[in-house]
């Protein structure tokens, strides 16, 4: 919430040495003012160029022969005013910053043309109106880029001070850090359906957004599942027999004994295959080969190997007679 203090009012007591006007104590009961008006955009008018912030505000400027038709009638202070383009029915609302144009013009911000979606030149309807004191309005930026903002609260208190009115539908257009921002209302309240507008004079406003046009939510990342337990398929390992002293031998006279039939220990594995131990896929532990428990007392007995030595032997010295 925040209050909009309107500093360019431009009847305030000062303007008027103190008094509303009244021509010599005359006030006429009519409280109508309607007339119709070229529009053109402020860049448009004398020294536009130089007034470029009018652009970013809700107050337009009309010639000298409205303010003293103005004067003549009973009407509500601050001034407000609903602009119709009967063509193509739309309408908006306005306060009043000046009385300088030429006559039978009025000059409006460039986002209050399209809004009424009229071009330069186009016939108008200017009358005044009374609007309610807004208590809230939901706005919605027209770009992601608004989220870049640090302090948004403050940048709209500031823009909205040049704003007199609110309507629903409006596209309204502020200036940040020579940057334009495109906001469109799309709630007010209290809200009239004969003009669904406010007034945001000397009022607390309280403002809420709506995401963003554009902008996607961050899609949630799901945890990766990790699995309750693998499969590792480890290189088995074959048993050999029992083979003692393979290989072959010699004896102290040098002659060759053989060799014994050697019993082929090495394991089953591919030389080729590229699964191992050491050649795992992406996600799989190795923990090492399979134990092989020790042979028992009665297995050692099944398996020990029977006339080892076998043959006939010689020693070193002859035998005596």
């Amino acid at each position: 919430m925040f209050n909009n203090y309107n500093d360019d009012d431009g009847f305030s007591g000062a303007f008027f040495g103190g008094l509303r006007p009244s021509l010599g104590g005359f006030v006429n009961p009519n409280r109508g003012f309607s007339e119709n008006y070229r529009c053109f955009p402020i860049a448009m008018m004398q020294n536009g160029s130089e007034r470029e912030n009018v652009n970013y505000g809700g107050k337009i400027i009309l010639p000298q022969s409205a303010l003293e038709k103005l004067s003549q009638l009973n009407i509500s202070y601050p001034m407000l005013f609903k602009l119709v383009n009967g063509l193509e029915k739309k309408h908006s609302h306005a306060g009043v910053l000046e009385f300088i144009a030429e006559e039978g013009r009025v000059y409006l911000p460039q986002w209050m043309m399209e809004t009424l979606g009229t071009e330069p030149g186009n016939i108008i309807e200017v009358k005044n109106v009374t609007l309610p004191l807004g208590s809230f309005v939901k706005i919605q930026p027209q770009s992601t880029d608004f989220l870049d903002i640090s302090d948004h609260r403050a940048v709209l208190e500031k823009a909205l001070r040049n704003f007199s009115t609110l309507t629903v539908g409006d596209m309204v257009q502020i200036n940040y850090n020579n940057k334009i921002y495109e906001i469109q209302v799309l709630e007010v309240k209290p809200n009239y359906p004969e003009h669904s507008g406010i007034s945001i004079i000397e009022t607390d406003l309280e403002v809420d957004f709506a995401p963003p046009v554009g902008y996607v939510e961050p899609a949630s990342q799901k945890p990766v599942q990790s699995k309750s337990h693998m499969v590792i398929d480890l290189p088995k390992v074959e048993k050999s027999g029992f083979a003692a002293f393979q290989g072959g031998g010699q004896s102290l006279r040098g002659k060759n004994k053989g060799k014994a039939n050697a019993v082929d220990t090495n394991m089953d594995t591919d030389e080729g295959d590229d699964e191992g131990p050491l050649h795992l896929p992406f996600g799989q532990l190795y923990f090492g080969f399979p134990v092989v428990p020790p042979p028992s007392a009665d297995e050692k007995d099944d398996k020990k190997p029977k006339h080892v030595f076998t043959g006939s032997g010689q020693t070193l010295r002859n035998k005596k007679k």
